[in-house]
C-alpha cells in the first residue's frame, strides 16, 4: 500500500502562522532592522541628556522612554536593561569625543616625542574648543570623570589606563626616565590637569573666574602651544635631576 503525505492543517478559525523571516548574514538592512537601530540612537540620545543631567542613579527608565518617544520596555528589549543602556551611552560619548585610537594614531603619526606632546594635546584641546565639549557626551564623561558610577567604574579606569600609558612613554622618551618612575606619573598628572579643568569646568563659569581665559576653535592653536611649552619646560626640569631625586624630595 503507498503511503500517502499528510499535510498537517491547523484548526478551524485560526489561520496558518508564517515561518519566522531569515535575514543572510551581512546581508541589506531590513525596514525592521532600520526602525530598530532608529530606536536605539534614540534611546541613547535621550538617555545621554537625563544621564548629564541627573545621573544615572536618579534618571529612571520611564523618562528616558518618554524622552525618546518609545515603548516603556524598549530598554529592556534593546539593552537588557538601564546596565546596559548605561555602558552603551558612554561608548557613544566616548565615540563623540576624543576615543583613545585617536590619541594613538595621533602620537604615532609623528618620531620627535615633542611632537608627539604637540599632536596629542592639540587633538585634546581642538576637541574641547569645539561645541561638542557642551554637550551632554562631554558632560556625561566629566561627571563619570569626577564621580565614577557603580555600572561603569571600572570600565573607566581602564580607558583612561590606556590613554595614561600612551602619554607615559611620551614623557619617558623626553626625560629619559622608565614609564614606571613616579616622577613620570606625577608629570603625567601635571600635563593633564589643565585638560581635565577645561573639561569638567563650566566654559562660561571658567571664563568669569580666569579673566582672559578663552578657549574657542580659533585660540585653540594657542593655547595648545602654552600647554606643550609649558610641560617640556617642567620635564626638562625633571630630565636633568639625578637619579632619586624625586624620592628624596617627598
Amino acid at each position: 500500500m503507498q503511503q500517502q503525505n499528510i499535510v498537517s492543517l491547523p484548526p478551524p478559525g485560526r489561520p496558518r502562522r508564517p515561518p519566522p523571516r531569515r535575514h543572510p548574514a551581512g546581508g541589506a538592512r531590513t525596514p525592521h532592522t532600520a526602525r530598530s537601530q532608529h530606536t536605539r540612537a534614540r534611546l541613547i540620545d535621550a538617555a545621554g541628556q537625563l544621564f548629564a543631567e541627573q545621573g544615572v542613579d536618579r534618571a529612571t527608565g520611564q523618562a528616558i522612554c518618554r524622552r525618546a518617544g518609545v515603548n516603556s520596555a524598549a530598554i529592556v528589549y534593546h539593552f537588557g536593561g538601564m546596565a546596559g543602556l548605561y555602558r552603551a551611552v558612554l561608548a557613544e560619548a566616548r565615540r563623540r569625543l576624543t576615543t583613545t585610537e585617536a590619541l594613538a594614531a595621533a602620537a604615532a603619526a609623528e618620531h620627535d616625542p615633542r611632537r608627539k606632546l604637540q599632536a596629542v594635546l592639540g587633538l585634546i584641546v581642538r576637541t574641547l574648543a569645539s561645541p561638542m565639549s557642551q554637550s551632554w557626551a562631554a558632560q556625561l564623561f566629566s561627571r563619570e570623570f569626577v564621580a565614577p558610577s557603580a555600572i561603569y567604574g571600572r570600565a573607566h579606569d581602564r580607558i583612561l589606563a590606556e590613554r595614561a600609558r600612551i602619554l607615559e612613554a611620551i614623557v619617558s622618551a623626553l626625560t629619559g626616565l622608565a614609564p614606571q618612575d613616579p616622577a613620570v606619573a606625577r608629570a603625567c598628572i601635571s600635563i593633564m590637569a589643565p585638560c581635565a579643568v577645561l573639561l569638567v569646568f563650566n566654559r562660561r563659569k571658567l571664563s568669569r573666574v580666569i579673566s582672559g581665559m578663552e578657549l574657542t576653535p580659533e585660540s585653540a592653536p594657542q593655547v595648545t602651544r602654552h600647554l606643550v611649552a609649558f610641560a617640556l619646560g617642567g620635564l626638562k626640569t625633571i630630565g636633568r635631576r639625578p637619579r632619586g631625586a624625586g624620592h628624596r624630595a617627598r
